[in-house]
Order: C-alpha cells, then sequence, then structure tokens
C-alpha cells in the first residue's frame, strides 16, 4: 500500500515540475513571440524524455543513492510534501525551485526517521544552487556581448532568422535539461528504492510532466516570460543558453540544481547588461524570497511528519 502513495506521489511532483518549468524551457520563446504554446508542449515532451533517458542517471544516483537513507515513510512524507509546496507556488505564480523542496524534504525526513544523510553531498548540493546561477549570470553577459558584436555585420532580416534558431534551441537545451536534472531529481529516490526501474521512472515521469504542463503552466510563463525585464530575442536566447549551459555542466557532474535559478540568473544578468532599470527588482526580491523558504519549510514540515509517525 505504502509503494502505491509512493508512486501516486512521484507522477504528482511531476505533474508539479511540469506545471512550473514549461516556463524554464519556453517561457522566453513565448514571450518574445517565437513560439505558440502547443507547439512549446509538444518539444518539451519529446526532449525531457530524451534528457532523462540519455542523462538522468547521474543526477538520479546523487539524489536516491548519494544523499540520504531511504524508506518507504520518508519517500512518502517527502514525496507529497513536496508536491504539495511546488503546486502551491505555482498556483501563486512564483517561479519555484523544485530541487529546493525536494532536497529539503528527503533531508528532514531522513533526520526526523533517524535514517543516515551525508552532509558532504548536501554541501555539494547547497554549494552548486549557489554557483549555478552565478555562473549563468556571467555566461549570459559574455554571450549577449558575443552576439552584440557579431550580428552587426548582419542585415537585419538574417540577424533575425538567426537569433530564432539560435532560441530555439537553447530552448530544447532547456527542455532537456528539465528531463536530466529536474525530472531526475525528483525520480531518483523511487529509482534507487526500487519501486521503479529506470524505465518505467523515465516513460512515468515524462508524461506526469507532459500533463503538469499542459493544466497549469501558462501561469508561470507570463512571470518568467515577461514580469521580469523586458525581453527583446538577443536578451532572451543570452538568457536562456547560458542558463541552459550552467545546468548542462552541473547535470554532467550529477549535481542537482535549480533551471529556475539559472533561468533567472540569465534573465537577471543581461537586464543588469543594459541597465538595472529594466529589471523588476521587487519581483526578484519576492523570488528570491520564496527560494529561503521553500527548502525551510519542506525540511520542517518533513520533520515534524517524520517526528510524528516516528513516534
Amino acid at each position: 500500500m505504502i509503494e502505491i502513495a509512493i508512486v501516486l506521489a512521484s507522477i504528482l511532483i511531476a505533474f508539479s515540475i511540469g506545471s512550473n518549468d514549461t516556463s524554464n524551457a519556453f517561457g522566453i520563446s513565448i514571450g518574445c513571440g517565437l513560439l505558440k504554446f502547443r507547439t512549446a508542449l509538444i518539444l518539451l515532451l519529446i526532449f525531457v524524455f530524451i534528457g532523462i533517458s540519455l542523462q538522468g542517471h547521474a543526477v538520479m544516483r546523487t539524489v536516491g543513492r548519494d544523499l540520504v537513507g531511504l524508506s518507504g515513510k520518508s519517500l512518502a512524507i517527502s514525496l507529497i510534501t513536496s508536491a504539495t509546496i511546488i503546486i502551491l507556488s505555482n498556483w501563486r505564480k512564483f517561479p519555484l525551485s523544485s530541487h529546493q523542496v525536494i532536497i529539503g524534504s528527503l533531508t528532514g525526513s531522513a533526520l526526523a526517521l533517524g535514517l543516515p544523510v551525508n552532509y558532504y553531498t548536501l554541501l555539494k548540493i547547497v554549494l552548486s544552487w549557489v554557483i549555478s546561477p552565478l555562473s549563468s549570470f556571467f555566461l549570459s553577459v559574455a554571450i549577449y556581448k558575443i552576439l552584440e558584436k557579431t550580428l552587426v555585420k548582419y542585415s537585419v532580416f538574417v540577424a533575425e532568422r538567426i537569433l530564432s534558431i539560435l532560441l530555439l534551441i537553447s530552448a530544447i537545451l532547456i527542455a532537456y535539461n528539465t528531463g536530466a536534472n529536474e525530472l531526475a531529481t525528483a525520480m531518483g529516490s523511487i529509482v534507487h528504492y526500487g519501486i521503479l526501474n529506470p524505465i518505467q521512472a523515465c516513460i512515468i515521469g515524462t508524461f506526469s510532466l507532459f500533463f503538469g504542463a499542459l493544466a497549469l503552466s501558462y501561469r508561470v510563463v507570463e512571470t518568467v516570460g515577461k514580469g521580469i525585464t523586458a525581453l527583446d530575442v538577443i536578451s532572451g536566447f543570452s538568457a536562456q543558453f547560458g542558463a541552459g549551459l550552467s545546468v548542462w555542466i552541473f547535470t554532467t557532474l550529477g549535481m542537482p540544481v535549480s533551471t529556475t535559478y539559472c533561468i533567472i540568473g540569465g534573465i537577471f544578468g543581461v537586464g543588469f547588461l543594459k541597465g538595472v532599470g529594466t529589471v523588476k527588482l521587487g519581483l526578484l526580491k519576492r523570488i528570491a524570497l520564496s527560494w529561503v523558504i521553500a527548502p525551510s519549510l519542506s525540511f520542517v514540515t518533513c520533520f515534524v511528519l517524520g517526528k510524528l509517525i516516528y513516534v
């Protein structure tokens, strides 16, 4: 019975990631008018599945094996709590790092239930959360400057065509990373606990994410695509491709980093380059506050629930 609850919880959290992370992959493309929402969903389905199938194993191993010891009770508490927090955040139109919520939940429930916690792995994950958006910031700034110098050599029409193609490529890279990192974080614990095999997790997770995107993600698309800074095509590509490169690097290292962190870091980078006045600092402060609250809330909630169940 508890395994059924865990599988249902994993489906719910994949659904939740889909409701939030379509904005990470395609929010900028939609905000710039390059893609229709329906086309973005189809691309998301394809490349999320490719990402988790080809490269998701590294992050799954970190989250599902290296971070904490697992039990049926800890998984049920962690995944249900994570899904609830992420869905509520999306409903409030807040971009949210599902990684922080999941890691906080797993750690809180493990400590409460007396399961081992690898603090070295936890430290590496937290450092990755700090470094990855910073690397996205600087990569996005560098890409923006390179494009500015390169595209002046072409006519306006040709430059726009080139940028449109590049922006689509960067969106596909983010969708790939969503599967290889974001979804892998959600499915890693149930794979390494032995409830689902990797193929089952890839299929169930991908389609759950897709239906979540179909149902709810348009709300957060508005915030990421248009709410933080006024995006033109060159800014959109620079922010997204810088974020995509950053997430891919950390995915290769097996670190579960936030696509949301990196996308917003990239947007802030190009916005800062164009002038601080173009960035809505009040919205960024609200998002930063949610990044602090989310892992703390998930940790405390799971720790308390775990203690109640343990007693």
